[in-house]
């Protein structure tokens, strides 16, 4: 098989398709990459103007590389090969959307450190207690999730599921795409 595309590899076909170099860029999309990234590096700390970042669709497993990441708002890791979010708390401050749907993710301790985070998309992944699900209730600012696909909602009656998640997440204001009404 191939060898995997690097980041650096990735951005320099990216600024060759969009003629524009990567460390000025707002929105950079490296998703759908073949060969499949399969490691986030410290290249990424480079992009310092980038407020959106999709990575999605590759076969990365952990979160590392972006500490310099200073006007991140967005970041999409969807279809990858995520288990926990480790790494995602050096984006604390600023990081209002992360979009993680689709992976392996059990663990998700470091949401709690998220200050801005505003928006989660964590749906089909392998969360199965509401001891997890409940860390969704510390960033201040978050109020969308989706999360249909995990083992702690499909092993529940639907209903059932949106009572216990509004009781346990009194801020939550979208779940599923579903606006709560309370």
């Amino acid at each position: 098989m191939a060898k995997p595309t690097t980041i650096k590899d990735a951005l320099a076909r990216w600024e060759e398709r969009n003629k524009q170099e990567a460390i000025t860029a707002v929105e950079i999309g490296l998703q759908f990459q073949y060969p499949p990234i399969e490691k986030m590096d410290s290249t990424l700390s480079t992009l310092v103007e980038c407020q959106k970042l999709s990575l999605s669709s590759n076969m990365i497993e952990k979160i590392v590389g972006i500490s310099g990441m200073k006007n991140l708002r967005v970041l999409s890791l969807a279809r990858n090969y995520l288990k926990n979010l480790n790494g995602i708390e050096t984006l604390a401050e600023t990081l209002e959307e992360l979009w993680v749907s689709y992976n392996n993710i059990e663990k998700i301790k470091p949401i709690e450190s998220m200050k801005a985070l505003k928006v989660l998309y964590i749906s089909q992944n392998l969360i199965k207690d509401w001891a997890e699900f409940m860390r969704m209730g510390a960033p201040p600012a978050l109020g969308e999730i989706t999360f249909s696909g995990n083992p702690l909602f499909e092993n529940m009656d639907p209903a059932n599921f949106l009572a216990e998640a509004m009781r346990r997440l009194p801020n939550l204001r979208k779940l599923d795409g579903e606006p709560i009404i309370r």
